[in-house]
């Protein structure tokens, strides 16, 4: 019987290992399902630790019709005095969906060429999302843009960051006039200004309310609720289970 050779001899170590220990070593975002600070996690995750995943561009090819959308966007930036480099930080294809990460300042060149340029004609902006990622220090705030091409049947996403010190972001509505709503949303439960922006009030909540509830470090709230003769407190008021 030959003995199976340990892959940390000879200073090959296994690149599973290596992975798993770089992995381990990376910033602690999340404890707790939720990440309360406050009156302890409540899901029975207690004891869960999210760590910081690192972004990763994708590779070429990127598959699909992805590569084509790509090249044809480069070559519109570039025959207009800007690289492809300049204005996309970094380019992700993942789970069949192609999302661009686009630097805010050149954020409406992008959008205008991505509708105008025949070869890619993306004419619809589907909507706007918005996201919070506190420990994101200097990009904290997203917004999420989601284009469709009626002509080609091709979807994309732009995606732009914003730090929580300075969020803003230049309005697309003159590109895209559907963006109208949609960022007035985004502003309205993120904080997300939207430069530009013909009329950005409140549209969900009233329009004294204060601050902005789809950010994670919103108060959670609540009030008590009866149910069957037990009474259930609101979630900050409820007990750790640690």
């Amino acid at each position: 019987m030959t003995e199976q050779s340990n892959p940390t001899q000879n200073g090959n170590e296994d690149e599973a290992a290596i992975a798993g220990r770089e992995r381990m070593s990376e910033e602690v975002v999340r404890t707790g399902m939720f990440g309360t600070q406050t009156t302890g996690d409540t899901s029975g995750y207690g004891g869960l630790r999210v760590r910081k995943q690192p972004p990763l561009p994708a590779e070429r090819p990127y598959g699909s019709y992805f590569d084509d959308v790509a090249d044809t966007l480069s070559g519109a930036l570039e025959a207009s005095g800007l690289s492809f480099g300049d204005a996309i930080k970094r380019v992700v294809a993942a789970y069949g969906e192609l999302t661009f990460y686009v630097r805010r300042e050149h954020l409406v060149e992008v959008a205008r060429k991505l509708r105008d340029d025949p070869a890619l004609a993306f004419e619809l902006c589907l909507g706007v999302s918005g996201t919070h990622y506190p420990s994101d220090i200097g990009t904290e705030l997203h917004a999420v843009y989601h284009l469709l091409s009626i002509t080609r049947n091709r979807r994309l996403r732009l995606e732009v960051a914003a730090p929580d010190a300075d969020p803003h972001v230049p309005s697309l509505t003159d590109v895209y006039p559907t963006c109208d709503w949609h960022e007035r949303e985004t502003w309205d439960f993120f904080g997300i200004i939207f430069d530009g922006h013909p009329a950005l009030t409140r549209i969900e909540m009233p329009d004294d309310w204060k601050g902005h509830p789809q950010r994670k470090d919103y108060p959670l709230g609540g009030i008590p609720v009866e149910y069957r003769g037990a009474t259930i407190p609101p979630p900050e008021d409820r007990r750790s289970y640690a």
